[in-house]
């Protein structure tokens, strides 16, 4: 009978013993898992935050583009009202280049028919009647602007004098213009038609 109080009893110790064990088991569980803090991931997927952007620097660089912009509209329509009234000068100057043009042969025709030496006096009248008609047609197209080209006795200048013959004389300087052959025209100091020359060696 003691026996099977004995074998109860260490029963009971050792059930006891048991549920102290687990019990403890559970307490340290609890204690590592308040303990432990929670890990946060991290991914390298997530976008970085964008740099902020200067409004205000990106407007003034808009409103400066804008301004060159501007200015140089302006500038472009300045250049062309200055060219505009340029050729409305020079087309006012030159209105008239291609009916002087034709009417120089006739200038000419005047001036050889006045070269010819009056022999009779009914010649001389006709003569005077021609001079007449060549200064109105001579004042008529000098209110043009047109302009007799100086030959006889002036240096040779190619921009004026068309060379046609060349002759020595000791009495002028080499270079100097001997005989004009025909004459030459300005309109409004434009080469209308050069002077055809004799110069000196």
């Amino acid at each position: 009978m003691s026996n099977e109080k004995e074998t109860l009893k260490q029963q009971d110790l050792e059930q006891e013993a048991a549920q102290q064990e687990s019990a403890e088991t559970v307490d340290e569980t609890a204690e590592t898992a308040e303990g432990t803090e929670p890990r946060t991931v991290e991914s390298s997927d997530q976008p970085q935050a964008e740099e902020p952007v200067d409004e205000k620097a990106e407007l003034q660089a808009q409103l400066e583009e804008e301004q060159n912009k501007y200015l140089r509209l302006l500038a472009d329509y300045d250049n062309f009202k200055r060219r505009t009234k340029k050729d409305q000068e020079l087309a006012k100057q030159f209105r008239s280049q291609s009916l002087l043009t034709d009417l120089l042969p006739v200038m000419d025709n005047f001036d050889r028919a006045l070269a010819v030496e009056a022999k009779s006096e009914e010649s001389a009248s006709l003569l005077k009647g021609l001079e007449m008609v060549k200064k109105s047609l001579a004042d008529a197209v000098a209110a043009e602007g047109l302009e007799e080209i100086k030959a006889v006795g002036e240096p040779f200048d190619p921009h004026f004098h068309q060379a046609v013959m060349q002759e020595s004389d000791a009495d002028s300087e080499p270079g100097t213009v001997l005989q004009e052959l025909q004459k030459g025209y300005t309109l409004n100091g434009r080469v209308l038609r050069p002077a055809m020359v004799k110069v000196n060696e």
